[in-house]
């Protein structure tokens, strides 16, 4: 396991992160904690989770991620390891998170802060992400901006203003952003340099084979702002593993959840993939390590974050760090890229 900086913080993050997103829903703490326990003996140190997990988020399942953990990190020693979670953010219908009262405002913040401390039983958070922007953004799997979906947010600078005050607490380290685009990154960073603010120092946006956008504006954004990408859903739902080609396997999460993962359900996904899975075969790789190992090989990811709902498939995900692709493979990714970019955006 490598260990690499995250953004401008001085946080060293494992270049695997433990998804914990399952936690609650289909995995029981029982399979959480061993998971946990599994991860930081291979060398993993950074945990992610988000208030609103396990998805599918419900009201009765609504901060049982983070409770897991937090049963399991009571145990641990704190300072070894780097612990992230998320504040959702409007726009969702969430109503049970908070009162429905969602805005990234000093009351919400506070409170969501506060919450998560709580159930994960800990003094502090290492990295505090934005689940999702405050402002109206295309999101999961939309590409498409509506001018019309505009409407009132709460401004950047005092989104950040706040943070600095919980930072200042002592109750968080570090902010990072979610689900962003390269204004947002842009506006926070400006914010903070203006008003000498806390810098964001990540961002979390999925990033895999059928999904490469953000090789373009936001690429450019984070190399000049000096932030990291937290790359998640490296492994498309499951799709690149291609289980899904023949058909939709009992008790994958697709299957289990209706309207789950639209964006890999697509036309031209199922293409891409068996592409890709060639290319795995050629290469005596396993598609799962083929995918993972692109992902980890892009220099503006110093993390992936890996999700598992069985420790077979974790301990698959985990081996992909002895996996370094050369010159040659990498080359063949790109051609299917070119005949297929983006399927799954």
């Amino acid at each position: 396991m490598k260990y690499n900086q995250l953004g401008k913080s001085d946080l060293k993050v494992s270049e695997i992160c433990l998804g914990t997103m399952t936690y609650g829903q289909q995995n029981t703490i029982e399979q959480a904690h061993e998971q946990l326990d599994y991860s930081i003996a291979q060398g993993v140190n950074f945990i992610d989770a988000a208030e609103m997990y396990p998805v599918p988020t419900s009201a009765e399942t609504y901060g049982l991620t983070e409770a897991y953990i937090g049963e399991w990190l009571k145990r641990q020693q704190r300072d070894r390891l780097i612990v992230a979670t998320k504040i959702a953010g409007p726009g969702r219908g969430f109503k049970w998170v908070r009162g429905g009262a969602k805005a990234i405002d000093r009351d919400n913040i506070k409170q969501a802060v506060d919450d998560s401390l709580k159930r994960l039983q800990t003094d502090y958070i290492d990295l505090y992400q934005i689940h999702w922007p405050d402002r109206y953004v295309p999101r999961f799997g939309q590409t498409v901006f509506d001018p019309t979906q505009v409407g009132e947010t709460v401004p950047i600078a005092e989104q950040l203003a706040v943070f600095d005050d919980v930072i200042k607490a002592g109750k968080i380290r570090y902010i990072g952003l979610s689900n962003e685009t390269p204004w947002g990154v842009a506006q926070f960073s400006n914010a903070a340099k203006q008003l000498g603010l806390p810098k964001v120092v990540s961002i979390q946006n999925a990033y895999n084979l059928l999904n490469r956008v953000f090789d373009g504006a936001l690429a450019e954004a984070v190399y000049h702002e000096e932030i990291g990408l937290l790359a998640y859903s490296p492994l498309a739902f499951g799709f690149l593993t291609g289980k899904y080609l023949n058909g939709k396997p009992e008790k994958a999460r697709v299957t289990l959840f209706e309207n789950f993962g639209q964006r890999y359900l697509k036309p031209k996904v199922s293409q891409a993939v068996s592409a890709y899975i060639e290319i795995a075969k050629r290469h005596q790789l396993s598609p799962a390590h083929l995918a993972l190992a692109f992902v980890r090989s892009r220099w503006f990811v110093p993390s992936t974050i890996i999700g598992a709902t069985t420790l077979e498939q974790l301990k698959e995900n985990l081996e992909s760090v002895n996996v370094v692709l050369d010159k040659d493979i990498l080359e063949e990714l790109d051609i299917v890229h070119a005949q297929s970019p983006n399927p799954a955006p």
